[in-house]
């Protein structure tokens, strides 16, 4: 009887992606900053790259007719590891070496980091996503917000979504800002002083310095409990070190909150 499939196959097998490459010197100086080693490389008689760091691959071919990497919609890779943060400050102190900044738009970039977020992203100079995803990442997602949820917590948790699984943080914004609008008036202070406080962190990101200085004021006239203050003022941090992030130097806790 001839062997089956299940006995002449084991759970050793290894996936490398093939993205598209549409340019070759924007693709090695990338990866070569952030610290891939080059495994294998040629342009003739056709186009391909292989890239190692750490322990995985990711190997680049010849991009199909009428390619565009300024949509930022070509390969994707998801690379899932044990804890994301240390990832994050790897190829944040990286950027910093190689180009004196975080680069946190245009392309290529690399997504921000808040503490307790489970993946962020780095989109390359051909539109191709990494995507680094902490192995126990909730297997589940409810777009729009918990159903658990209701008034400002459901947009806040509304808001979680679209800034660190969709990185977009103008839909966040706008999530908030319409839901404070609704449901201000009848939400407990500590709710309203959250909502301002994730506006603030939002703004942050979209380099807003209007609107932080509008939701600032306003966060300032709501009274608040010690213990209340207290949870703002973490939440406030996050602007502060995505703050920091975008314009300060390289820190030893780049990527990892502060406690």
């Amino acid at each position: 009887m001839p062997e089956t499939l299940t006995e002449t196959t084991y759970a050793n097998e290894t996936t490398v992606p093939l993205l598209p490459c549409s340019t070759v010197e924007g693709t090695l100086e990338f990866y070569q900053a952030l610290g891939f080693e080059v495994t294998y490389q040629q342009t003739k008689p056709y186009l391909y790259l292989a890239l190692r760091w750490s322990g995985f691959e990711v190997h680049f071919g010849k991009p199909p007719r009428g390619y565009d990497p300024s949509r930022d919609d070509g390969g994707g890779c998801l690379v899932m590891v044990d804890t994301v943060a240390p990832y994050h400050a790897a190829f944040t102190q990286a950027m910093r070496a190689a180009y004196g900044k975080v680069l946190a738009a245009g392309s290529p970039r690399i997504t921000r980091f808040r503490p307790g977020q489970t993946r962020f992203t780095l989109i390359d100079p051909s539109g191709n996503s990494l995507i680094f995803i902490q192995r126990d990442e909730p297997a589940e997602l409810e777009y729009g917000g918990s159903k658990k949820l209701h008034g400002l917590e459901k947009a806040l948790d509304n808001a979680r979504i679209f800034r660190e699984f969709k990185n977009d943080d103008r839909a966040a914004f706008r999530a908030v800002r319409s839901a404070l609008r609704r449901h201000g008036p009848k939400a407990q202070a500590v709710d309203r002083a959250l909502a301002l406080a994730t506006l603030i962190e939002l703004a942050t990101a979209l380099d807003e310095q209007d609107e932080i200085e509008v939701r600032t004021r306003e966060l300032s006239l709501i009274q608040l409990t010690a213990a209340e203050r207290q949870r703002v003022e973490s939440e406030l941090r996050n602007a502060e070190h995505l703050e920091k992030w975008l314009t300060q130097e390289p820190a030893a806790s780049d990527g990892v909150s502060e406690s």
